[in-house]
């Protein structure tokens, strides 16, 4: 009795371990599709490079300074955290539903992302994280600091 026990025990492991069944490569299940963000890499900037600086400021108040900022296609901003972090630029995914093209380019565009539209995380005073602005259609953006949306660090963006 014990015998057949480990037979049947074993028999299972077998099937287990060979998939239970009959198949080949062809028939395997088709691969998870790739990351959001492209290999390619970002578009390189092929204008201007414009700062704009993320600061806790003496009235306690954490900003984008200038809180607007008005560029042309292909022009680049560098964030630099000055004060009062860490801190990041992310776009709300929603602003993006008639314009995925633009979602595209800026996925594509944006380094070391933490999530879908939102560059990563600075977290010391010097860091900075450069945007390139490259392919990405005209309009105006919305962008924040994740860490600091409810506290009203917004900015908004218009590419010409």
């Amino acid at each position: 009795m014990q015998a057949s026990k480990y037979a049947v025990l074993a028999s299972v492991i077998a099937l287990v371990a060979c998939g239970g069944g009959d198949q080949t490569p062809e028939s395997a299940p088709a691969a998870a599709p790739a990351a959001t963000t492209p290999a390619a890499g970002p578009a390189p900037i092929t204008g201007t490079t414009q700062v704009v600086q993320m600061v806790l400021n003496a009235a306690g108040e954490y900003r984008f300074e200038p809180a607007a900022l008005t560029i042309k296609a292909g022009d680049g901003i560098r964030f630099d955290f000055i004060s009062g972090g860490p801190h990041n630029v992310a776009f709300d995914v929603a602003q993006f539903a008639s314009n995925p093209a633009a979602k595209t380019a800026l996925m594509a565009n944006m380094t070391e992302p933490i999530a879908d539209l939102s560059g990563k995380m600075l977290n010391a005073v010097g860091e900075s994280y450069t945007l390139s602005f490259g392919n990405v259609p005209p309009g105006t953006y919305e962008a924040n600091c994740t860490p600091h949306l409810a506290m009203g660090m917004k900015m908004q963006i218009t590419v010409q």
